[in-house]
């Protein structure tokens, strides 16, 4: 087969200082071919990202080092023996890269159309008109509704779908022979995603690119691959066709990516992790941890996966003791128009649910919906515009600050990005006794010290942990920290704001295990806010659906999951990735 790209033994290595060095990248191979696509599959430090890094060019002078014996060849050309100018007049033009967060790639001071403009009078040497009207065009063809108007709006102006799109605009415009997207639907709706893969594939279809797509979801890669290459630690552990790879996936760590994703089709107690399937590696089955070896089950990917536990209770019964009941909630904003005038935006209107004691309510819905403004508002972060939140028979949104006050530690929140949430100047030690000190719970700092320890344990982290700063921790290392705090204060109610949005599929499955065990234990109750559909199927009794600001649904999560009622809701769940073995 003729093969566009053909990486040879690509070793990357960083160094941390003088005398020492790590090794990112450990020898990988692969090819993409002509007019295809490529997934390249793996968790956050697999090498991954680093691998097209070096591809385009973009790893950082001084710091990385590409090993000598590397070789990265495309149309049969080595780009690492080019001189940097002709390396340039390749990587933009006939090689082209999406990143994985838009709106950092996208410069704010400039307006979109600008920003795609210049890659086609640097690269293909257009005047401003001529670069304009094709702006226009390629705005068009990646579906951002009103061109005319949307090539001057700046990046901040538009939405997460739409910044996407100008940043394939921008990928595309130049025709490129090789596209690498670089995690391109990681943050973003379940509808918006699929609308992201829906254009890609019909652009490498229209315009005969070869793709190289890069992602930690096997689930999304069943929808667009025609092949996949798996990393871990730098490697590749397999590659084949697509179907072979979800039909008899023979390396363990691809069987544990493969089933750690929540299923759709059935509600374990728990979700296997990496090490339940990386413990039998030896013997080439799933480990003991998720159940026992020789109890296995066919998978939905036609392989031996863990016999499940039985199924969690779920549902709410009409004697589930209410520790939430919320009237009628409604938040507005208002925006200013012209010199002195405002105009009301109604972010949530009228919502109405109630939270069982020990159970979740998964609230779901699109970037907009209303879904996070009802969590920062019931914990009066936002002043709400109307409504009541009866918690013990008292509103908590009209009762008086001082009044409040004692309630604040019963109702915590778990963020979306442990990075931003969690002080950098902290020890993990200070972040967890701060709070604990504030609110007077325990007399002495040794007793708080010992509380800190017993929950970071109850977390899944060492003791020692307590003098470590957050940079020295992954991200669901941070969650699970983020996670401790809030449990520092007792609280009764946790509001979940899209807490494993970000998280490889494997740290997910670690931490929805981990807050079904605390829920288990101290009788917590969650209002689980997301896009993920499949993971609010997993953990979540009932569901909330919201759509512009309102409930649209709202129904216990079997269900809702096998019934909806709205257009709305079956739109959200028919765009769910379901990888090539499920039908669609």
């Amino acid at each position: 087969m003729d093969h566009l790209l053909e990486v040879r033994d690509l070793r990357v290595r960083f160094r941390i200082d003088k005398h020492s060095s790590v090794e990112a990248v450990k020898g990988v191979s692969f090819v993409v071919p002509r007019n295809s696509t490529v997934a390249l599959v793996g968790e956050s430090g697999s090498g991954k990202s680093v691998s097209s890094l070096a591809v385009m060019g973009l790893l950082p002078a001084g710091q990385a080092l590409v090993g000598p014996a590397s070789r990265i060849l495309f149309a049969g050309r080595d780009l690492l023996a080019l001189a940097p100018a002709a390396r340039r007049r390749i990587c933009g033009k006939d090689i082209a890269m999406i990143f994985q967060e838009p709106m950092s790639s996208l410069n704010p001071v400039f307006s979109v159309g600008f920003q795609i403009g210049e890659v086609l009078r640097l690269h293909l040497g257009m005047n401003r008109a001529q670069a304009r009207l094709r702006t226009l065009a390629l705005l068009d063809e990646v579906g951002i509704a009103d061109a005319a108007r949307k090539i001057d709006a700046y990046p901040n102006q538009l939405s997460g779908g739409q910044q996407q799109r100008v940043m394939i605009a921008m990928a595309i415009a130049c025709a490129p022979r090789l596209l690498i997207a670089d995690e391109p639907t990681t943050a973003l709706d379940v509808t918006i995603q699929q609308q992201i893969i829906e254009l890609l594939a019909r652009l490498q279809r229209e315009r005969q690119m070869s793709v190289l797509f890069i992602t930690h979801d096997l689930g999304l890669v069943g929808e667009i691959a025609d092949s996949v290459i798996v990393m871990r630690h730098g490697e590749v552990r397999e590659a084949g066709p697509v179907r072979q790879i979800f039909d008899q996936p023979r390396d363990a760590y691809t069987r544990a990516l493969l089933h750690c994703r929540p299923p759709l089709d059935a509600r374990p107690r728990r979700l296997p992790v990496i090490a339940d399937y990386m413990d039998g590696e030896l013997n080439g089955k799933p480990g003991a941890a998720a159940g026992a070896a020789e109890d296995l089950a066919p998978g939905s990917a036609g392989v031996a996966i863990p016999a499940p536990a039985p199924e969690r209770v779920r549902g709410y019964l009409p004697g589930d003791d209410k520790v939430l009941v919320v009237e009628n909630l409604s938040k507005s904003f208002f925006l200013r128009e012209g010199w002195f005038g405002r105009r009301e935006f109604q972010a949530v209107k009228n919502v109405s649910f109630t939270l069982a004691r020990g159970k979740t309510l998964g609230v779901v819905g699109e970037s907009g919906c209303g879904k996070t403004t009802v969590g920062l508002t019931l914990l009066r972060l936002h002043q709400a515009s109307g409504g009541r939140a009866m918690f013990e028979g008292k509103d908590l949104l009209a009762m008086p600050a001082r009044e409040y006050q004692a309630y604040k530690r019963r109702i915590q929140i778990i963020f979306q990005n442990p990075y931003a949430s969690l002080n950098p100047r902290f020890t993990v030690g200070q972040i967890l006794l701060e709070p604990m000190r504030i609110h007077r719970i325990g007399a002495d700092d040794r007793e708080r010290g010992a509380t800190a320890r017993r929950l970071l344990d109850r977390v899944g982290l060492p003791a020692a942990a307590m003098h470590r700063y957050p940079h020295e921790f992954s991200g669901g290392q941070r969650q699970r920290i983020a996670i401790a705090r809030c449990l520092t204060m007792q609280p009764e109610i946790l509001v979940c704001d899209e807490s494993v949005s970000a998280l490889d599929v494997s740290v997910q499955a670690q931490v929805l295990n981990l807050l079904q065990d605390l829920q288990d234990e101290f009788g917590l109750s969650y209002i689980f806010i997301s896009h993920d559909l499949a993971v609010v199927r997993y953990i979540a009794d009932q569901v909330m659906v919201m759509h512009q600001g309102e409930v649209v649904e709202l129904a216990n999560s079997d269900e809702l999951y096998r019934n909806p009622r709205h257009p709305y809701t079956r739109a959200l769940l028919a765009a769910i990735p379901r990888g090539v073995a499920a039908p669609i």
